[in-house]
């Protein structure tokens, strides 16, 4: 009890030293408790999303197996089950919205059926009435937005037969709450009109309403029975929980994801923990001595300061808990003041969580608190008898841990250099190996790798600031041990957040080459089964502002089996497409690619086949294709703008060239890119914000250290007040301190992420995966961060300072 009393009144005085470390440990529990949140209720919303898209039909019906239709004649079969009282098939098939050039959209439409019995109506509408005559239309909310229009006013559709025709916009639908409908171009129409807007419409599942009282699991039996097929038929409770456990899998890759960057930051907290004990344990080393003087056995040492980092893991962790709650609680309120449609949402996790999560703060306390716990209780009593500065002792031989550093970084340096040249992907594992590994040796070696980077950057610094930045490069350099625990800390924080914002950055910028400078042309067409209109074609080539290059296409039967095979003008493609070099070569009676057997003399395989046309396998001449099918399609062309004729010109080119023809698309490289850099930016923005947590850890631990060194530093702050330097110039040297700490992180980290980012996007991405697709402004800004991580860190310790007398700093 004695003791207890005693760490107690101990850690309570102590307890200002602690407190920003306790901080440190608090931000990892509550981001592992929004993390954990967050990623349910992510994965939930798009089960909830999924299961409202079931409707509120007793039945449903889907097909069995593969199949992507049910048979037909499935709905009339169907109604005449005893118990069924009304039935209706969800129709979907393809169609398009004309915009205001009178061209279709890039992208085909949904074209989806609404149901004439409202209670079997599964879509939601966001604003507006049904579609239930013919003639009237409901769209989703991005295409609405994109036509610029409303219920009421009316918009220009693609028919079936291929005209266009106006029809009334009722409504807008509810797109972004359903699995089923978001992130596409929806059109929804009357069951009764769905073969006039739609090709390729197919009955994908049935909704039926049973009779009250009806046992609805036999119903469901009978109907099994009369569809056939292997069809499915499942009651509307089955439905929801099977829509609601598809999100399982999705759950576990969000979890592990989000717990992943919950790992980093705790990782910080414990490097964070670890460098403030020993600093607060060196500077009682003395005490320490004086307790093994009066008595105290070593493990009773150690137990005082294992106790005190129990107390600081609970309390750190209560107040994590709470912060984390009460985020969790104000996400609720916010989100629940939007109109998320049938979605609710809750960030706030189940007791488990709160219970792992504490227990968790609790033990990494106590796992960084126990390697300066032991060299503590290592301080010899003799110590205390000294007229010096008592210090803990070290343990084991250092010759040997530096030795297994170097082992690790030379190890990890081999794996990197060895995953360049590999191929993916074992080039990716090996990689990643040898970053841990290598990353893990630098960290390890921190205190001779560091220094020289803090030594590098006090140099602007002392000439810029004079003696105060003079000071503050001695300050860092008299203390190594130190300095590198408190920058390795950021170390880690910037060199995951650089790495995978390079990674993410350079893959960006090679798939964008390979979606630009990889493609046949800058453009291509899409056409229904009837191919490409010859006068479509005659209307491209009148432009002097477009290359145009017609694909033709032929299947071949080779073996009893069909080959489809296809044949251009190879000079008018792009000569960085893979493929069109050996085209270009290519005689007639050759081929490239695969399945025309003794029909053609083979050259090897090609993807040009495919990048040409998806369902193609081989290339030939246009004489021997001739040769093999006299009878021939156009199903696409691929276009480039004319010599001087920009990108947007062509664009606009194509466009009223097929302002007659509504069936013909075009697919734009360029807003593939477009889509593909908006999407890795996302990314990029997820990651950095994520990453956010381990910088605010990392600042709270330097601004630990700079709070330990004003108090071992006292009696030298009041000579240097003494002598003449004012409180403005104290508070600058504090801040210089703490922004040299946070720039010797960054710059050591951003150089490691760098290196490692790079890598690992070779390995993923070969082709335009190079150091020009950096994202020099993520990295800046990251870069950016990190000093204002810093000069927010000074901000404490400069204000006490600032409140130091001179007098009771000098008899300190």
């Amino acid at each position: 009890m004695a003791l207890f009393k005693y760490t107690l009144k101990e850690f309570r005085g102590r307890l200002r030293q602690l407190a920003l470390t306790g901080a440190a440990v608090a931000v990892g529990v509550a981001f592992l408790v929004l993390s954990v949140g967050g990623s349910g209720a992510l994965v939930d919303a798009y089960g909830q999303s999924a299961a409202s898209d079931v409707g509120r039909a007793d039945l449903r019906a889907e097909p069995g197996g593969r199949a992507l239709a049910l048979p037909p004649g499935a709905a009339a079969r169907a109604a005449k089950v005893p118990g069924v009282t009304a039935v209706s098939e969800r129709l979907s098939g393809q169609g398009n919205v004309i915009n205001a050039s009178g061209r279709p959209l890039d992208s085909r439409a949904l074209v989806t059926s609404v149901a004439a019995d409202p209670e079997l109506r599964w879509q939601r509408l966001a604003s507006g009435a049904w579609p239930e005559r013919a003639g009237e239309v409901a769209l989703d909310q991005g295409t609405a937005s994109l036509l610029g229009v409303r219920p009421g006013d009316s918009v220009r559709v693609l028919k079936a037969d291929g005209t266009t025709g106006t029809a009334r916009l009722t409504g807008i639908l509810d797109s972004g709450s359903s699995a089923a409908l978001s992130g596409q171009p929806v059109i929804a129409v009357p069951q009764a009109q769905m073969r006039a807007y739609a090709t390729e419409a197919r009955a994908t599942s049935l909704d039926l309403s049973t009779a009250s009282g009806a046992d609805a699991g036999a119903v469901a039996d009978r109907v099994k029975a009369a569809i056939g097929g292997g069809a499915e038929v499942k009651t509307h409770a089955t439905a929801v929980a099977d829509a609601r456990d598809s999100s399982s899998t999705l759950y576990g890759i969000v979890l592990a994801a989000a717990l992943s960057f919950v790992l980093i930051a705790l990782a910080v907290a414990r490097m964070v923990v670890a460098n403030t004990f020993s600093v607060v344990l060196a500077q009682r080393a003395r005490q320490l001595a004086l307790m093994r003087c009066v008595g105290a056995s070593s493990r009773q040492v150690r137990q005082v300061i294992l106790l005190q980092g129990l107390l600081l893991g609970v309390l750190a962790s209560a107040a994590g808990l709470a912060a984390g709650a009460a985020t969790a609680l104000a996400g609720n309120a916010l989100l629940g003041a939007m109109d998320l449609g049938p979605v609710r949402v809750d960030l706030l996790p189940g007791w488990p969580t709160f219970l792992l999560a504490g227990v968790f703060g609790v033990l990494l306390t106590l796992a960084a608190v126990r390697g300066p716990a032991k060299l503590a209780s290592r301080v010899a009593p003799v110590a205390a008898l000294g007229t010096g500065n008592a210090t803990l002792p070290t343990v084991g031989n250092r010759a040997v841990r530096d030795v297994f550093s170097l082992a690790l970084l030379g190890l990890g340096v081999l794996l990197l250099i060895s995953g360049a040249a590999s191929a993916p992907p074992l080039s990716l594992l090996t990689i990643t190996a040898g970053a841990i590994l290598s990353f893990f040796g630098v960290l390890r070696l921190a205190q001779w790798v560091l220094p020289p980077v803090v030594a590098a950057l006090a140099a602007p610094a002392r000439r810029l600031f004079g003696t105060t930045g003079r000071l503050a490069g001695q300050q860092l350099r008299s203390n190594p041990g130190r300095t590198s625990s408190a920058a390795s800390a950021l170390l880690v924080g910037v060199t995951v957040a650089v790495a995978a914002a390079s990674a993410i950055g350079i893959v960006r910028g090679g798939l964008e080459s390979t979606l630009v400078s990889g493609q046949p042309a800058a453009f291509s067409l899409e056409a229904d089964a009837r191919g490409l209109p010859p006068r479509a074609l005659a209307d491209l080539k009148a432009s002097d502002k477009l290359k145009v290059t017609p694909v033709r296409s032929a299947n071949v039967s080779v073996g009893g089996k069909s080959v489809t095979v296809v044949s251009t003008d190879p000079a008018r493609l792009n000569s960085t497409t893979e493929g069109v070099d050996q085209a270009r070569a290519l005689r007639d009676g050759e081929s490239l690619g695969d399945g025309l057997g003794k029909l053609t003399r083979d050259r090897g395989f090609s993807p040009l086949p495919s990048s040409l046309l998806p369902e193609a396998t081989a290339y030939v001449t246009p004489g021997t294709l001739d040769r093999l099918a006299p009878r021939t399609a156009t199903p696409t062309a691929w276009i480039s703008p004319a010599e001087g004729v920009s990108h947007l010109e062509a664009r606009r080119a194509i466009d009223r060239a097929l302002a007659d023809h509504p069936t013909v698309r075009v697919k734009d490289s360029a807003s593939d890119a477009a889509y593909l850099r908006t999407l890795m930016d996302r990314m990029m923005l997820v990651v950095t914000v994520l990453l956010g947590f381990s910088m605010a850890i990392a600042a709270l631990g330097v601004a630990a250290t700079l709070m330990l060194s004003v108090d071992e530093r006292t009696r030298e702050i009041g000579m240097l007040r003494a002598i003449g330097l004012t409180g403005g110039q104290l508070r600058s040297l504090l801040t210089l301190e703490s922004l040299l700490l946070a720039l010797t992180g960054g710059v050591a980290g951003t150089a490691l992420g760098i290196t490692y980012g790079w890598l690992a996007a070779r390995s993923v991405a070969t082709e335009g995966a190079t150091l020009l697709g950096l994202p020099w402004g993520a990295l800046t800004a990251i870069l950016a961060a990190t000093v204002l991580v810093g000069a927010a860190a000074s901000v404490g310790p400069a204000r006490r300072v600032r409140r130091m007398r001179v007098v009771d700093a000098l008899g300190a």
